[in-house]
């Protein structure tokens, strides 16, 4: 099975200015996610760029940098499904290249281990879905059981649709629900050539990470924290 992993990375970023690339542990913020990809069962790995600066860090690392992306591709505002869309189509057009499945790693989780990679695909290949999306499990107080919403009357109410009465007390009694973390979707291609392109497809997998790898870098208060697990993560024996 060819895997196809995309990196997508845009110069813009305007809560934290030059975000890939900026120092993390020694390296490029965008260095982990490329290391990490190279060590794993991909089939190849592809940075999508606008930024002439963040192409030439991802070569340095040994990406495949082969196009820079078009302004129209590289607005904050724009979903990720174009993006792949153009990838998956320059491949074909210049290098004849069709993959198999493709694996979406974006560059502000840099503490994603190739293990990661290779697990989710394993996940993949086993259940034959058309994706797998990387979760961790949500905590007690972001589970829908516990979270309120006012109703159309102003009513506050479960958000679940149930009225404050009916909440579930135990923690342990809450039944399990998941938020994406952004780290590893992988997926057909055909899901994007659904009339509503979308990474999901209809079989949706998923793979439930520790919730200590999570690192979803959009702040300068997410960027600290990630510099201090990189900091634990050293210490810990491989």
């Amino acid at each position: 099975m060819k895997i196809l992993g995309i990196i997508p990375a845009r110069g813009g970023s305007k809560r934290v200015p030059g975000k890939n690339i900026k120092p993390v542990g020694g390296k490029p913020l965008i260095a982990w996610t490329i290391e990490s990809a190279l060590k794993s069962h991909l089939d190849r790995v592809l940075v999508s760029t606008d930024d002439p600066k963040i192409a030439r860090i991802a070569k340095r690392y040994k990406a495949e940098v082969p196009f820079l992306r078009p302004a129209d591709l590289a607005g904050d505002k724009l979903g990720i499904e174009p993006v792949l869309i153009h990838a998956l189509n320059w491949l074909k057009k210049e290098n004849g290249y069709q993959p198999d499945a493709i694996a979406l790693l974006m560059p502000t989780s840099p503490l994603r281990l190739p293990k990661h990679i290779n697990e989710a695909i394993e996940i993949f290949k086993n259940t034959r879905s058309d994706s797998v999306v990387s979760v961790i499990e949500a905590k007690a107080n972001a589970n829908p059981h516990w979270i309120l919403k006012k109703d159309s009357q102003g009513k506050c109410i479960l958000f679940t649709g149930q009225p404050l009465t009916k909440i579930i007390t135990r923690s342990q009694d809450l039944p399990p629900c998941y938020s994406r973390n952004d780290m590893i979707y992988l997926l057909k291609p055909k899901n994007l050539l659904e009339k509503k392109p979308n990474l999901y497809g209809n079989k949706v997998e998923l793979y439930v990470m520790d919730d200590f790898y999570n690192a979803d870098i959009n702040t300068p208060e997410d960027l600290f924290i990630c510099r201090q697990k990189m900091k634990i993560l050293k210490k810990l024996p491989t």
